[in-house]
């Protein structure tokens, strides 16, 4: 079984490079710590202020170790320490969920020969 933690985070919209830097940060640490950074996401049209990240584990005991090795890496101190000094994540919600297999990573039609 495997678990995706879907990150919900509420930025100062005036500090989306900022919050850019951040996620750029976690796509070398997460991967080196134990998780499958699925990505970030930034706005783009419509509400301003509502980034993603999603990370996919193989149990949710995975995640628990990945969270212990998060707390122990420098890199991942020094990037919440960033998020903490420039202030721009204004809230943040975790849920954790499970992929419905027959429905992950679907190409389009057009994209059939």
């Amino acid at each position: 079984m495997s678990v995706t933690c879907f990150i919900e985070y509420k930025i100062d919209p005036f500090k989306i490079d900022a919050f850019r830097q951040y996620a750029e940060n976690w796509g070398e640490i997460i991967p080196a710590c134990g998780g499958q950074l699925l990505g970030y996401f930034l706005p783009s049209e419509g509400t301003n202020f509502q980034a993603f990240g999603i990370i996919s584990f193989t149990s949710l005991s995975h995640y628990e170790q990945y969270r212990q090795r998060l707390k122990q890496s420098p890199q991942g101190s020094k990037n919440f320490e960033f998020a903490k000094r420039e202030q721009f994540i204004l809230e943040e919600r975790r849920s954790f969920l499970n992929v419905v297999p027959e429905t992950y990573l679907k190409a389009s039609g057009e994209n059939k020969a």
